[in-house]
């Protein structure tokens, strides 16, 4: 059996195999619900065969939205349809993961296909908020500096979507602290300015994320696997560095998180990130070596490069974005290419190649 085809256990949850469907938005909601668009392009990645699949960013907030049209889980409403769609996701073997979000100072913005830029309130956008009053940009309406009842609201946000997670059906919670949202603004020296105890030291700007993920531990099921995504490095002199993120591990692995999920950049505007397959693989061997389950991201594409990731004890996981964009079936066809096997839905046993 290959290694990327071989199942992994983290605590209750067994994946099928090492394939997962990272988090990418759809811009496809209204008010937050999940619709049919949500359910076929899920479903069809468990169709597919991927191990664990995740939704999108799914905002804590109407706040915390990266646009008006993102998915959301801040109300006992939203739950049914997401419902739904975990139901489809477990009848064809996969493993349903929520990705739970807030987007800081880099929320009310209009869709990609809209223009993706800032709206402002009497344009139907909101006043965003952040660690501290500095904009991504310098030419939007700077954030709100969140005060002691702002933090305390957000926490309380994430745990009652947590809560709501679980009733919909997730399996598996990651926590987005990456990418610039408002998670990341807080561990960023660069946006995190900060005199109170969310700020300055290491040990302060990481709170937040301590915090959310206790208050998500005291709802979530114990036996019910956490993860967290983080930038492990902001490729800017002065910011986030990859031995914050693997002393930042090793905390939160003490405080109940499974697995960290490990991305890059999103907090600095117009970086030089040196783009190359696998370009991030580093961070999440790096990270793994503090002695937590890791995933690895960021262009891969092939079922060889994602083998050898794997089997080479780089990461546990792969995490596949534009790649299974492109092909959702591309699980049953790495699985042929590394001659291994995996089941199909009855519906699609036809199809399946013949072996010689």
């Amino acid at each position: 059996m290959s290694k990327l085809f071989s199942p992994l256990t983290i605590k209750n949850v067994t994946l099928k195999n090492r394939i997962v469907v990272s988090p990418m938005c759809q811009y496809s909601s209204v008010d937050g619900f999940a619709n049919d668009w949500h359910l076929v392009h899920l479903g069809s990645r468990a169709v597919g065969g991927a191990g664990l699949i995740f939704t999108e960013a799914t905002s804590v907030s109407p706040e915390g939205r990266i646009s008006p049209d993102d998915l959301g889980i801040w109300k006992d409403e939203h739950t049914p349809g997401l419902e739904r769609i975990t139901d489809f996701i477990h009848q064809h073997g996969s493993i349903a993961g929520i990705q739970l979000a807030h987007a800081g100072r880099k929320a009310s913005t209009a869709s990609p296909w809209k223009g993706g830029k800032q709206i402002t309130a009497v344009n139907g956008g909101w006043q965003t908020v952040a660690p501290s009053a500095i904009g991504f940009t310098s030419d939007i309406i700077p954030p709100a500096e969140l005060d002691s009842a702002g933090i305390q609201k957000v926490l309380t946000n994430f745990k009652a979507a947590a809560q709501r997670a679980l009733i919909a059906g997730f399996k598996v919670i990651e926590i987005h602290a990456a990418h610039g949202y408002l998670i990341h603004e807080f561990l960023s020296p660069l946006s995190n300015h900060r005199t109170d105890t969310y700020g300055g030291s290491f040990e302060n700007r990481t709170r937040l994320l301590r915090e959310v993920v206790t208050a998500i531990r005291s709802v979530w099921l114990a036996e019910n696997p956490l993860f967290v995504r983080i930038s492990s490095s902001e490729w800017t002199n002065g910011g986030w560095t990859i031995e914050d993120s693997v002393a930042l591990a090793s905390i939160l692995k003490s405080l109940g998180v499974d697995l960290i999920d490990c991305s890059s950049g999103g907090n600095v505007a117009k970086v030089i990130i040196p783009l190359a397959p696998g370009y991030q693989v580093p961070f999440a061997e790096a990270v793994r070596k503090s002695g937590i389950l890791t995933g690895a991201v960021g262009l891969i594409t092939t079922a060889e490069q994602a083998e050898a990731i794997v089997a080479e004890g780089k990461a546990d996981v792969v995490f596949f974005a534009r790649e299974i964009l492109r092909n959702p079936y591309f699980p049953l066809q790495a699985v042929q290419q590394l001659g291994d096997e995996i089941e199909w839905a009855v519906q699609y046993v036809r199809a399946k190649p013949f072996k010689n």
